[in-house]
């Protein structure tokens, strides 16, 4: 009988070890080391994988290797094409990550509905086959190259692929998969680790792409070991708040393209709706004559897009005690931007609740939204609204200095289309610029220039 044995994982870098220690001895990671109960049997079944092998592998010169544009498969959507780099790189390892109920498996459900030339096979383990069915169903899109299996297994996840010959995988969820040949049990890091191993190694040898879907912590993190996302070649993380309608397909790792790329999806009754043009929703325009609201023009990967920031300021209630509260916008940079306010502008906030919100639930990390935060802030503060017809783009600098930005002739295109008659752009950000635009630009070159534009 194999003997149980107790060892010890590292949730960030997986390194095993004997014992229980405070710090990881790999990656020096603190309070990451989880105990696992695991047994040593020379006679486990090991899934054998050499059926999925073409051809072995030979070592090639550099000369040798012809380095080809890699084909990718059309997702027939748009914005799933972008985040990935223009579409699914065959062999490739993609994991999706998002929180429970945001919409994760109906986003990769649609989808394949959607490719009716590719036969894909949908492994669930959290669902039943009729529940998925009652999904495509209300989905609304009939697919009879989608092939339907709940199954944990590897060994038999294995089978089932080698008897229906897919070009697409897609597993759900990983978490869920577990190996025979290990005792642990099902999502813990070994399991995890070995599982996403082995379909790797699948994946690479049978030239099949296959997409993992995958639980997240309650830090946001990635569940299972920081290694599963050394080991798939995409991590993309489905966010979004549930209380709102819309859904951002973010990429955090892309061995095959950029990692500043964002899809926009709106959740509706018949599952999530791509939205080609974000600025229009995020805009209400209703807002003349209110204080505190600024818009602002923004790059998220090759997108320009408006976005609406919300700003209130007022008197602390509790003397020398304010709050700072930031929703889409982070709050150390909001600190900063508020110390900049005061030493250089010299207005005082430091007896002030100031709250931030960025509309419509996203999370923008662009910091050419800088001037827009600090106008709302000071607009609110002033009760004094910024013009309707006026967005903003522009870093500001710790000395009070407009920086310049990247892609501005993008931003201020998006600002005409959208109707705005006026831009406020940092100074010098229009070298080269030579389009003939019919808005008109105001160049700052301090915070100080801006407020005198904007308020006077």
């Amino acid at each position: 009988m194999a003997k149980l044995k107790s060892t010890y994982f590292c949730t960030n870098c997986g390194n095993e070890s004997p014992k229980w220690m405070g710090k990881c001895p790999a990656c020096g990671e603190w309070g990451t080391l989880v105990e696992e109960l695991v047994r040593k049997d020379s006679s486990s079944k090991i899934i054998d994988t050499r059926s999925f092998e073409n051809v072995k592998s030979q070592p090639l010169s550099l000369h040798e290797i012809k380095a080809e544009q890699e084909p990718r498969i059309d997702m027939n959507d748009e914005e799933l094409n972008r985040v990935l780099g223009g579409g699914l790189v065959p062999a490739s390892l993609v994991l999706i990550g998002g929180e429970p109920g945001i919409g994760k498996s109906t986003l990769v459900l649609q989808t394949i509905l959607k490719l009716s030339e590719i036969k894909t096979l949908y492994v669930s383990g959290e669902e039943s086959a009729r529940q998925l069915k009652l999904r495509a169903d209300r989905i609304g899109i009939k697919n009879d190259n989608c092939l339907i299996v709940c199954e944990t297994n590897l060994d038999e996840i294995f089978k089932h692929i080698k008897n229906t010959s897919p070009q697409l995988v897609i597993i759900d969820s990983i978490q869920t998969v577990y190996n025979e040949a290990m005792e642990s049990s099902p999502g813990s890091i070994s399991q995890v680790r070995e599982c996403a191993a082995s379909i790797l190694k699948f994946a690479k040898q049978s030239d099949t792409p296959v997409i993992l879907i995958g639980h997240i912590t309650k830090e946001g993190n990635i569940a299972g070991p920081k290694v599963l996302e050394h080991i798939v070649d995409t991590v993309l993380q489905f966010e979004g708040d549930q209380h709102y309608m819309y859904r951002i397909l973010r990429s955090i790792k892309n061995r095959f393209g950029s990692t500043s790329e964002l899809g926009i999806y709106e959740m509706n009754q018949s599952g999530l709706r791509e939205v080609n043009n974000p600025s229009e929703l995020l805009l209400t325009r209703n807002h003349e004559g209110l204080s505190g609201v600024a818009i602002s023009a923004v790059i998220e990967g090759v997108r320009p897009f408006l976005i609406e920031t919300q700003a209130l300021v007022s008197t602390a209630a509790y003397g020398g005690n304010p709050q700072r509260s930031a929703t889409g916008f982070d709050i150390r940079r909001m600190n900063m931007l508020l110390a900049v306010l005061e030493k250089r502008a010299g207005f005082k906030l430091a007896q002030k609740d100031v709250f931030l919100n960025i509309a419509g639930g996203l999370r923008v990390n662009d910091p050419g939204m800088d001037l827009a935060v600090i106008s709302s802030i000071l607009s609110s503060s002033l009760d004094m609204a910024i013009d309707r017809d006026t967005c903003l783009t522009g870093e500001v600098g710790l000395s009070g200095e407009i920086r310049p930005v990247n892609r501005i002739e993008q931003r201020i295109t998006e600002a005409e289309k959208l109707g705005f008659s006026r831009i406020i752009v940092p100074s010098n950000n229009l070298k080269g610029f030579k389009s003939k635009v019919k808005i008109e630009i105001e160049q700052v070159r301090k915070v100080s220039d801006a407020f005198r534009l904007l308020f006077s």
